[in-house]
């Protein structure tokens, strides 16, 4: 007869943040996007004002990017926007997508997208951190196949729930290595359009020190490189939030050639996110620690 085991039967069971999201994704994906958007705004504030060293870096490179101090309301309108931005992501990513659909208020500019389709150029699409940076690629692949390279997030639970919420429609996902570089490459020789996070900052050995609102910043050099394949064309893309109701996709083409060396096509990518950004300001995850010196990096030269 098996010995009785009492520490096995009343061991209690661990419950660690990985093993929370995946069912808290799940509970958030049924509330509706007016609620996320208004519990996003309260958890962007009370993060502001909890966390003192945040709080300084969203000051400090907001400040950098519009040249002067921010007022507090546009400080407090940055933070809140940035709790809405994490919170409508479990609605994009579990709800259905004819769901998602109908909460996109306007399209401004995709005409250049079909013109460039009828050319029969592939895209290289940059969204940088802002708005809601998931809809755009969404809403593109309802239409036109498209590579999205991605890394895996921290928490392993996410990933399937992130995999399942992005490959949609004529979407797939690449990994942000050299295999997946390799297969975006020979997608876009094969008319296979792909969008990418340009303003993230890349690991050691992937970027190169460039201006980026007045200060170095390691900027990374894959979309320069990808924007050297031939019949591709730069757009740029921006899914503005209307809180509560949802988003007005904008697209535009940068205000000057992505053209000349790596170091000049990288330089003028920079740029034109810099302009970009300024449409909208409290829309940007200024948050983001984009000035960072990753692992192993040289260390940015002097200003």
């Amino acid at each position: 007869m098996a010995a009785y085991n009492a520490s096995a039967r009343f061991e209690p069971r661990t419950l660690t943040l990985t093993s929370l999201l995946p069912p808290l994704f799940r509970l958030l994906g049924r509330c509706s996007l007016a609620s996320l958007h208004r519990f996003g705004a309260w958890a962007g504030l009370a993060t502001y004002w909890l966390s003192p060293r945040y709080r300084h870096r969203l000051q400090e490179n907001m400040a950098r990017g519009l040249g002067r101090t921010p007022t507090r309301a546009e400080l407090h309108a940055n933070a809140a926007e940035t709790g809405r931005m994490m919170l409508e992501l479990p609605f994009i990513w579990q709800r259905p997508f004819e769901d998602i659909q109908a909460h996109i208020l306007e399209l401004v500019g995709w005409e250049k997208v079909h013109q460039m389709l009828a050319e029969g150029d592939a895209m290289i699409a940059l969204t940088p951190h802002m708005g809601c940076f998931e809809i755009t690629s969404l809403h593109a692949g309802t239409f036109m196949p498209m590579t999205i390279l991605y890394r895996p997030p921290k928490q392993a639970g996410i990933e399937p729930i992130l995999r399942a919420g992005r490959t949609r429609g004529q979407l797939s996902l690449a990994p942000a290595d050299l295999s997946g570089v390799r297969s975006i490459i020979k997608g876009l020789r094969q008319g296979v359009s792909t969008g990418l996070l340009p303003d993230q900052a890349p690991g050691k050995g992937e970027g190169i020190w460039l201006p980026f609102f007045g200060k170095p910043a390691y900027t990374m050099t894959l979309a320069a490189r990808l924007s050297e394949v031939k019949k591709t064309r730069v757009l740029l893309f921006w899914g503005e939030r209307v809180s509560g109701r949802g988003w007005r996709l904008h697209c535009f083409e940068p205000e000057e050639a992505i053209t000349g060396t790596l170091e000049e096509r990288a330089a003028a990518i920079n740029r034109a996110l810099e302009a970009l950004i300024l449409r909208c300001p409290t829309q940007y995850l200024w948050g983001y620690n984009r000035y960072k010196t990753p692992a192993g990096a040289n260390p940015p030269p002097a200003q």
